[in-house]
């Protein structure tokens, strides 16, 4: 059984549901799919009694992702006659539900009945009780027996009821916003799929653009989709790893102007030393695009934190370590010492824990360049072309980034040139926009009262940051942290030295 609340029916009938069952949203492997099982649809409608219990766990919350849930489902018809519902409802306020609560591990009684959608579609009135226990419940024992045999219920049962079905479910999966459900594509049988909007795939073990896996030709799952924010964001990321949906997470958080294929050779590494136990999340930060009209608020390393918590709530996962570069270090920073109940732990990489006071004009001057040459690209299969920040912005931003040593190596070579066209055409009003959070912030303040787990990374040939940042990982916590200083790397260090990178992250993930 598969339950949705909705908080008006009406919804049912207008397009924003309609449309999902009809083409072009409905795909055909799904109208295929619903040829072969059947469905017992069925719409109830709240009658506005509620009982909850003082340990209820509203499920949907992501803190209480995993929590165990016994639901217990009674449907009732009456019999003909006048007073027949007001006499269920009675019953149910006045003795049953009072009774059920002295049941060990009761949390919540609701009471529904058929919705007006159905009756319009000719089906009988129907009665429906959901009653929700914990998982270790008295169901059965002697509470129960006597909630449920009493006289009153003995009368409603011959002289009001005239047909009842009961059924006990427990929970498997609460839906969420963004797909996640890595288990399913470990099966060999599994098979790649795609929206018919092209913004959702799934890579099973068995395709070649599955993720990397622990060895040799192993791969693991991997899903890619997008997340909408509350302002109208969308972020598209990429889900892989560990089948296990239990397994410890760990999101990426990309520089500006390059999207999340900058992790590539990292994770390739990483999944090799951690043996795939790790889920793996990357996703392209805001600013990668062209934001939407609804996107008002200027764009700060806030905003981008709120990002990640809106990704993690999305995906379920109660907790995550971060690892993040460049804007994304200063992100991760930001999220470790703001959430502390989300970020297990983090890696700020090649980054500040203050905005010099140069960096807006640093910045403007660089926007500046990319709008005189006036570069254009179509960037999706929805819209024309529209801006982006071109060739000349991009050479002079990716030999910034790389040491020289990594230019005369023919095997970084491929790399380098990947990284430069994620630049060449990334969005220039999403990299106007999202640059914006560069322009101002501090943590300093902050720093030192941290009390959770956490490391610094540097490329040693990245400018001032080396020096810089070992002033940070002093001042970070009561004692300070660990600064790794990545010999040959600039401000990408895993995209450099993606191995070594891989391995100082597991080190310190097991650590």
């Amino acid at each position: 059984m598969a339950i949705y609340d909705i908080d008006d029916m009406d919804l049912l009938t207008k397009d924003v549901y309609t449309r999902l069952r009809k083409e072009p949203v409905q795909s055909q492997r799904e109208r295929d799919t619903m040829k072969q099982i059947h469905v017992d649809r069925r719409f109830y409608d709240a009658v506005g009694e509620e009982w909850v219990g003082e340990d209820f766990k509203v499920l949907e919350d992501v803190a209480n992702e995993g929590e165990g849930n016994v639901m217990v489902a009674v449907f009732f018809t009456l019999k003909e006659g006048a007073g027949k519902e007001d006499e269920l409802g009675k019953w149910y306020r006045e003795e049953h539900v009072g009774l059920l609560q002295q049941v060990p591990g009761w949390r919540r009684t609701r009471r529904f009945v058929t919705s007006y959608l159905d009756l319009q579609d000719g089906k009988a009135k129907e009665f429906l009780a959901l009653h929700e226990y914990a998982p270790r419940n008295g169901l059965g024992g002697e509470e129960f027996v006597t909630a449920t045999s009493t006289a009153w219920t003995e009368k409603i049962g011959k002289e009001v009821v005239q047909s009842k079905r009961r059924r006990v479910y427990d929970l498997y999966y609460s839906f969420g916003p963004a797909p996640r459900d890595l288990q399913s594509l470990s099966s060999p049988d599994a098979i790649e799929t795609e929206s018919t909007d092209g913004a959702t795939k799934t890579f099973p073990v068995s395709s070649p653009r599955a993720g990397p896996g622990s060895g040799g030709d192993t791969r693991c799952p991997a899903i890619e989709s997008f997340i909408t924010t509350a302002d109208g964001v969308d972020l598209p990321y990429r889900l892989e790893g560990s089948e296990d949906p239990n397994a410890p997470c760990l999101v990426l958080v990309n520089s500006i102007l390059v999207d999340y294929g900058i992790w590539h050779d990292f994770i390739s590494a990483f999944q090799s030393l951690t043996d795939r136990k790790y889920r793996i999340l990357r996703y392209n930060a805001r600013g990668r695009s062209a934001l939407p009209q609804s996107a008002k608020q200027p764009v700060t390393v806030d905003t981008l934190t709120s990002d990640i918590i809106a990704l993690l709530d999305a995906l379920r996962v109660k907790k995550a370590s971060i690892v993040g570069v460049s804007l994304g270090g200063a992100t991760a920073l930001n999220a470790g010492l703001s959430h502390p109940d989300r970020i297990e732990s983090f890696i700020a990489c090649d980054t500040n824990s203050f905005a010099p006071p140069s960096n807006p004009k640093a910045w403007g001057e660089r926007i500046e360049v990319a709008e005189k040459e006036g570069a254009k690209a179509s960037l999706s299969t929805t819209s024309g072309e529209e801006p982006i920040v071109g060739g000349e912005l991009a050479e002079l931003t990716v030999r910034r980034w790389f040491t020289q040593e990594s230019y005369a190596q023919p095997e970084l070579q491929e790399r380098i040139e990947k990284v430069k066209q994620m630049v060449r055409t990334n969005s220039l009003p999403g990299f106007n926009d999202g640059v914006k959070a560069l322009y101002e912030y501090d943590f300093r303040d902050r720093m030192g009262g941290f009390r959770g787990k956490a490391a610094f990374l540097v490329g040693a040939g990245d400018g001032v940051l080396p020096k810089t940042m070992k002033g940070m990982a002093e001042s970070l916590g009561e004692g300070g942290v660990q600064l790794e200083v990545v010999d040959g790397a600039g401000h990408l260090p895993m995209v450099e030295r993606p191995r070594e990178v891989a391995q100082f992250v597991a080190t310190f993930l097991d650590g």
